[in-house]
């Protein structure tokens, strides 16, 4: 990802209110984003346990969404992440949403997923856990691909109607 500022992060999200961007808060460690090593930003709001965020790059623009966490708990003793593709412990993956941008966002239209509920599937696929013996470097690296290209879809789901 290029460089952002806090205000073009804030100005990107394309389904906040102008009170969700007042209140929106960044990641504590914004100041030391390695944004060269960023695939896309994504990140759980410090002041809402029930609010976050993703950024990613779409048609080399900017382009975020607010989500909104499920309220309950799963009591799957294991859970499935739809973006990074990880399996997690039931109580690490959680639903979110996020209302749609522009007019069918007006209406209460919606898009949700089950994703990792620090939205840290970034870090996930890139975790160094030892090789499997039929696992190759470039599997790996299909697998940062392919996390980066799910929450590209994502954000542009939601973005379709801006």
């Amino acid at each position: 990802m290029r460089p952002m500022t806090e205000q073009e992060v804030l100005d990107s999200l394309v389904n906040a209110t102008p009170d969700e961007r007042r209140v929106a808060a960044l990641p504590h460690d914004f100041p030391l984003m390695e944004w060269d090593h960023l695939d896309f930003l994504a990140w759980a709001d410090p002041h809402s346990r029930g609010r976050g965020y993703i950024v990613a790059e779409i048609d080399g623009e900017p382009t975020g969404v607010v989500l909104r966490r499920a309220n309950g708990s799963s009591r799957a003793h294991s859970a499935f992440c739809n973006i990074c593709r990880t399996m997690q412990p039931g109580n690490q993956v959680a639903l979110f949403t996020a209302r749609k941008a522009g007019e069918e966002g007006e209406l209460g239209n919606s898009v949700g997923t089950y994703i990792c509920a620090d939205l840290s599937c970034h870090e996930n696929v890139r975790l160094a856990l030892p090789l499997a013996p039929n696992e190759y470097r470039t599997s790996v690296d299909m697998k940062i691909d392919g996390t980066a290209r799910r929450s590209r879809e994502f954000v542009a789901r939601v973005a379709d109607a801006a």
